[in-house]
């Protein structure tokens, strides 16, 4: 009966540090799928601000009339060839020419 006892008690062992190693080994994997995320985490973090530098960069005003008369060749509108819409939309019929 010791002997049985000894066996069974063995077999729980051996199964029980079996669980223990897989048990070490998911949570290793599983910490290194988290380092491995909050790495891709951090990159995407410096994109996001090195995106959104050049945005503010590049939507200033000055630098978009810049790039309108350099690149494009676009020049300013003189005022005398302005034309302005009003918001009344009921005063004209859509039909009717404009003065």
């Amino acid at each position: 009966m010791s002997t049985r006892l000894n066996l069974a008690l063995g077999f729980l062992l051996v199964i029980c540090a079996l669980a223990q190693i897989n048990a070490q080994y998911r949570a290793r994997s599983l910490f290194i799928a988290l380092e491995r995320a909050n790495n891709l985490s951090h990159q995407f973090e410096l994109e996001w601000t090195q995106l959104k530098l050049d945005q503010s960069t590049f939507g200033k005003h000055a630098r978009i009339e810049s790039v309108a008369t350099k690149e494009l060749g676009m020049t300013a509108v003189p005022s005398g060839q302005t034309q302005y819409l009003s918001a009344n939309a009921n005063a004209r019929s859509s039909a009717e020419p404009h003065p």
